[in-house]
């Protein structure tokens, strides 16, 4: 249907399909030369009973041996003590360094997977199979590995790139309603620091992403791969520019953080991402109403429950990303102009949550 190739600066190079189904994985994976290796599924209680059986019976067909680990679902499973039960099966099922993981699941299940073969005898191989849209548009992509360790986000981690990435189709038609906005919000995010031209895209398509027409879908998650593609391609590491990926991010993780996950990711993504856009000096209130408007459309919600201002200033200064010295702050000078700003008061922060809060 789709493919891109992303060519890393001192990182190998792999291949991103969009499918419409598991079908086309086995022909996908013959460059990987795998039919004499083991390969170990990754996936969650949730994922596993839709699609486990169905991506097994594909790995089958192109290496040796398949186990599979199902684990709980859920951010709050994202820690090193899930990382230990990956190792564990791991070793159990005898995995060596030629052989593969296997990330079947969102965001996180792909997160766990990605750092424990980053670790488990010191790298091997793996492969994304995002099942969620968030997954597919930005996750999957990167080599952005890592699990939460205390109060810290994505504290624990490596860039470990994979081998490939196959998102199929066919698992967004499954997606409860508040995960498929959560993509929306990841999508929206790509949008504003990217591509003039994906903006008025997605206004003019927001009814056919709402009802996830698959033509449309397809055409957007390409695009939004391609500027996920972008940015990981100039700075692989996140020294410079891609750090812009990381809009809305800054709030939006200490308002996941600070609501105990209740909202999720995309979600709190897109508060961060109103709340840095009425930040930016360079965008109008037109604007801001404009990304508003789109944003519910896309089944997003625009206003977060009230949550204590301190709290969330604090999650936030707690974050790896954070200078000690200063907030720092990817802003926007205009729509797909964007910048570090290092020069925020809290003042200015605090004021940015009250205006997308609740009262």
């Amino acid at each position: 249907m789709r493919k891109l190739d992303i060519y890393e600066k001192d990182c190998h190079s792999y291949s991103i399909y969009l499918e419409k189904d598991f079908s086309h994985l086995s022909e996908k994976l013959k460059d990987l030369h795998c039919e004499d290796r083991s390969a170990l599924i990754i996936t969650d209680d949730i994922v596993a009973p839709l699609y486990l059986s169905d991506l097994r019976d594909q790995l089958k067909k192109s290496f040796r041996h398949v186990e599979s680990l199902v684990i709980p679902s859920g951010e709050k499973n994202k820690t090193l003590g899930g990382i230990e039960k990956i190792y564990e099966a791991a070793i159990q099922y005898g995995l060596q360094r030629k052989d593969f993981m296997v990330a079947l699941g969102g965001g996180v299940i792909g997160d766990m997977c990605g750092f424990a073969a980053a670790t488990y005898l010191r790298g091997i191989r793996f492969i994304q199979v995002p099942t969620t849209l968030l997954a597919q548009v930005d996750s999957s992509i990167g080599g952005k590995t890592g699990v939460d360790f205390q109060d810290y986000k994505n504290m624990v981690g490596a860039f470990h790139m994979p081998s490939l990435v196959y998102s199929s189709m066919h698992t967004l038609s499954t997606l409860p309603l508040e995960q498929y906005a959560s993509g929306m919000g990841e999508i929206i995010k790509h949008a504003l620091i990217h591509n003039p031209q994906y903006l008025p895209y997605l206004k003019e398509h927001r009814f056919a992403l709402k009802n996830r027409e698959p033509e449309c879908l397809l055409e957007t998650i390409y695009q939004s791969n391609r500027i996920k593609k972008y940015f990981v391609e100039k700075d692989p590491f996140e020294n410079g520019d891609r750090k812009f990926l990381n809009f809305g991010h800054s709030l939006g993780h200490a308002i996941e953080k600070t609501a105990d996950f209740y909202y999720s990711h995309g979600q709190c993504v897109a508060f961060g991402t109103l709340m840095a856009l009425s930040l930016s000096k360079g965008i109008t209130e037109e604007d801001l109403s404009e990304i508003e408007s789109l944003m519910q459309d896309l089944l997003l919600e625009t206003r977060c429950k009230k949550l204590d201002h301190k709290a969330v200033l604090s999650a936030m200064k707690m974050d790896k990303k954070q200078n000690k010295a200063h907030l720092q702050f990817v802003l926007l000078h205009k729509i797909c102009a964007p910048f570090i700003e290092e020069g925020l008061r809290e003042e200015e922060l605090e004021a940015a949550l009250a205006r997308f809060m609740e009262e």
